[in-house]
């Protein structure tokens, strides 16, 4: 059952989000999904018999709003989270390109989110849900809150002239190795249709490297000039060495954990931060999950 509690958060998170979108109120619902008219009597704090509780889940997940009760997730000032975001602001700021090459499980998701949350015109796209061009043009054009449902070649032109329009839009692709090769190319062109007016930054591990090197390697169409518009280099935050990525992934273990354990989120007396680390080998995904389950 989807509580009053539940709904006023989702609305208040909704409010906050609104003040990032620099487009028109419908083409903020079209971002959230929602029918415009539905979305105004949302603003004006209406919560009863407007949504299903499916589209209240869905919204609440879009959101990043909990589903029970508990607190709050600090985030944490580590290294990494510092150069991404470093990384992020300087795409958008200068209409520039780069690309991200770096271990799993270090941060890169959680920072490219929470970058999006706090910034206006930036959005976030899991390449590995919207795999072909179709699919990843039309959900660009969706977050953005331009028309995703009609003519293909509509949407297109539609969505680079409004990233034309746009005081420093930002993409920031995750998970870009999972796109297949016609989405690739249908990056370049987005590129180039929007040169000089947007910023673009691409994720991954080692799966995208090497999916770049192998099709550059084999001269592939595309992939050559591809690079070159991301920066022609791949881009790291974690060290080279074992041990030194292995002292590096406890230090930003153990922000996280401080972050939580000193924002009164938890209570300092549950938590060993060397045992904890040690228990979750070294994962951060495994320590967030540890740690949720200490708040309740």
């Amino acid at each position: 059952m989807i509580t009053t509690q539940l709904k006023e958060r989702v609305i208040a998170a909704l409010a906050e989000r609104r003040i990032n979108f620099a487009g028109s109120d419908t083409k903020f619902a079209i971002a959230i999904g929602i029918n415009y008219s539905v979305y105004s009597r949302l603003k004006n704090g209406e919560t009863e018999r407007l949504l299903s509780d499916a589209v209240w889940i869905s919204l609440a997940r879009k959101m990043d709003v909990s589903l029970g009760d508990a607190p709050k997730w600090q985030t944490a000032n580590t290294p990494v989270f510092e150069f991404i975001t470093g990384q992020l602001k300087f795409c958008q700021e200068n209409h520039t390109a780069r690309l991200l090459c770096d271990f799993a499980d270090i941060g890169k998701t959680y920072s490219a989110r929470q970058y999006v949350k706090e910034t206006q015109n930036a959005i976030y796209v899991d390449c590995s849900q919207v795999k072909t061009k179709q699919k990843l043009v039309r959900y660009i054009a969706k977050e953005f809150g331009v028309g995703h449902t009609g003519k293909y070649s509509d949407v297109y032109a539609d969505l680079v002239f409004y990233l034309r329009t746009l005081p420093n839009p930002l993409i920031i692709l995750d998970e870009a190795g999972d796109l297949d090769y016609p989405a690739f190319l249908e990056l370049k062109a987005l590129w180039n249709a929007t040169e000089r007016s947007t910023g673009w930054y691409m994720m991954g591990a080692d799966g995208l490297k090497e999916k770049m090197r192998r099709s550059i390697d084999c001269k592939k169409v595309g992939y050559t000039e591809l690079f070159s518009r991301y920066g022609s280099r791949y881009q790291k935050a974690s060290p080279d060495g074992s041990e030194d990525f292995k002292q590096f992934k406890v230090v930003h273990a153990a922000m996280i954990i401080k972050a939580n354990i000193s924002a009164g989120s938890m209570s300092g007396d549950k938590v060993n931060i060397q045992q904890l680390i040690v228990k979750c080998d070294y994962s951060l995904r495994r320590i967030a999950d540890e740690l949720r389950k200490i708040q309740g």
